[in-house]
């Protein structure tokens, strides 16, 4: 089925460009049924050369090819300049969105005639298909139709299906947000290992491989997050006497705080 599917992508960036390459090596689409188009920036062009995908210099060369599928993949302020420029979308169409903060009842003003929207949310580790997405329909899809979307978006690692559109704003707070609250706990370690003496490469080495080891025995395990933490916490030893300064400082709130901050804020880019 999807080997004769078309495709077409608006951006060409670096979330694009992964879903492109995956697909092509699933084997399960062809580089002659997919096209993408960017501003004059250079990044269609690239994906182009390197993918062998097609090219289109215009939005209307892009609605010329006839896709099942528009993804939005361009920049979220870029949609109110290019919308008005897809009145002659294909009824078969779906549009995907892979944009951050527009929600669907915007999308559906913005692209009326497409036969359904989904509204998606990615996270960067969807760039070495190690990523996660959640998805919402506008309205119910056909079986076909949701193989469809879900052979797109597993391109970037697991996707999941969502009833609700308010647990979009949710997800981005936690797995949309989430990559850089790790790597700022893995920078600011970094820190505190050269503020007790190592040196900057040994304090990179060390930072770095914990969190990459943390993070694959916690995939591997059966045990819970707590459970891991507490074998590696002997009592009154090194471990806990982080934990308790961790708890001082009432870090749990600290974490709870940022994410109710980035779920109010994603809500108030939906609402915009």
């Amino acid at each position: 089925m999807h080997k004769n599917s078309r495709l077409a992508f608006v951006g060409a960036g670096k979330m694009v460009s992964a879903i492109v390459r995956s697909l092509l090596s699933s084997d399960f689409y062809i580089a002659q049924n997919l096209i993408c188009c960017s501003a004059n920036d250079g990044t269609s062009e690239k994906l182009s050369q390197q993918t062998g995908i097609r090219r289109a210099e215009s939005i209307d060369e892009l609605l010329s090819f006839e896709a099942d599928i528009l993804i939005l993949g361009c920049k979220p302020q870029q949609l109110g300049e290019i919308a008005n420029q897809f009145s002659n979308l294909q009824s078969k169409c779906i549009v995907l969105s892979i944009m951050a903060g527009i929600n669907l009842e915007r999308l559906s003003k913005s692209f009326p005639q497409a036969k359904n929207i989904v509204r998606s949310m990615p996270n960067t580790p969807g760039q070495i298909g190690e990523g996660i997405t959640g998805f919402v329909f506008h309205s119910c899809p056909s079986e076909q139709d949701r193989r469809l979307i879900t052979s797109v978006l597993d391109s970037l690692g697991e996707s999941f299906e969502l009833e609700n559109e308010n647990d979009i704003d949710r997800i981005t707070a936690i797995s949309g947000s989430g990559p850089a609250y790790l790597f700022e706990f893995t920078s600011a370690l970094q820190a505190a290992a050269k503020e007790i003496g190592l040196t900057n490469e040994l304090a990179e080495k060390f930072a770095i491989q914990t969190i990459l080891g943390s993070s694959k025995l916690l995939e591997s395990s059966k045990l819970s997050p707590v459970e891991l933490r507490n074998q590696v916490t002997s009592p009154n030893g090194t471990t806990q006497a982080a934990l308790e300064s961790f708890e001082t400082s009432d870090l749990r709130k600290v974490i709870l705080d940022g994410v109710k901050a980035a779920n109010a804020r994603s809500i108030e880019l939906s609402n915009a």
